[in-house]
């Protein structure tokens, strides 16, 4: 688990699943809440089908300036997210599976804590199973074997730097 309100959380996960991909691992990362295009997506298209991102919801906006009606699309996009890992853990078609801001995806109740829970006490025991995002349940918590918090003592956004690509994205 990659938690906490600083910056790398992703980059750590990829990072993870980059050394496992270096070893002969099959890596699947599904990434929530997180439309637009970014440098690993590119990066990770080019390499073999060992190490694959799957996204589920178009481009939109942040979720705090969505409306409701589109929520509830962003929901059932998201549902469908959970529908490929749980088919994923079923049928353990990867070694290693990244879910990438699903804490967000908790926070903005779009999933459920028991959904989640189903996902870590569901998955092959031979799979690694990698989750991020701010705000770790206490349940979630607990059943974690590895917690690293990413904890924010400075940022540059403070004074005013927009996110840069290759950077932030």
């Amino acid at each position: 688990m990659y938690t906490g309100d600083g910056k790398g959380k992703t980059t750590a996960a990829i990072g993870q699943g980059m050394r496992a991909y270096g070893n002969g691992l099959k890596i699947y990362m599904v990434q929530f809440l997180k439309g637009g295009p970014t440098g690993e997506l590119k990066t990770i298209d080019e390499l073999n089908d060992n190490f694959k991102i799957f996204r589920f919801e178009k481009p939109r906006d942040f979720v705090w300036n969505l409306n409701e009606d589109e929520k509830e699309e962003l929901k059932r996009e998201i549902k469908e997210g959970y529908k490929f890992i749980i088919n994923t853990i079923k049928e353990n078609k990867c070694d290693v599976l990244i879910i990438d801001e699903i804490m967000g995806v908790l926070y903005n109740k779009f999933l459920t804590e028991e959904e989640v829970i189903y996902i870590i006490d569901n998955k092959p025991q031979s799979m690694e199973l990698i989750l991020t995002g701010r705000n770790i349940p206490e349940a979630i918590l607990k059943k974690s074997d590895l917690v690293t918090e990413m904890k924010c003592i400075k940022h540059y956004f403070e004074k005013g730097v927009g996110a840069r690509k290759g950077i932030e994205y």
